[in-house]
């Protein structure tokens, strides 16, 4: 078993900020379960462009509001408390927040913690060592 707090992940390697998000990781690729789960906040006034090609996840806000926009077709989904979204069909999409919105995040297969998004919004699928295993999509 294992019990945290969020406040223990604060200023550790755990605890990712760039540009327009923070993302504080509970549990990673190296953890073996299978999943990771993280808690992000994508800053207010902010829009971020992202396409999970290698990763199915799954997202539950619980604070804040914004708008989901499938890239590919063009549909808008209203973000707010209580809302979840699945991307399971590498799904190109852009998160505009209008508020801070707060949200949990479980990916599959586990991120490692080491992924950068790259130019498309890709997060590359790499092993618990950070070695890359799919090849870049285009």
């Amino acid at each position: 078993m294992k019990v945290m707090h969020l406040d223990e992940l604060n200023g550790t390697e755990n605890d990712v900020e760039h540009g327009n998000w923070r993302s504080r990781r509970f549990f990673l690729a190296d953890e073996g379960v299978g999943f990771s789960f993280h808690v992000t906040v994508l800053k207010a006034g902010t829009s971020t462009d992202m396409w999970y090609a290698n990763h199915v996840e799954c997202v539950y806000v619980y604070q804040g509001s914004g708008t989901l926009v499938n890239r590919d077709t063009g549909e808008e989904h209203e973000l707010r408390p209580g809302t979840m979204y699945l991307l399971n069909d590498s799904d190109k999409h852009t998160l505009i927040a209008d508020e801070d919105v707060h949200c949990t995040c479980v990916f599959n297969p586990p991120v490692t913690g080491r992924e950068v998004h790259d130019e498309n919004g890709v997060y590359p699928l790499l092993d618990a060592e950070g070695n890359r295993l799919d090849t870049p999509k285009a």
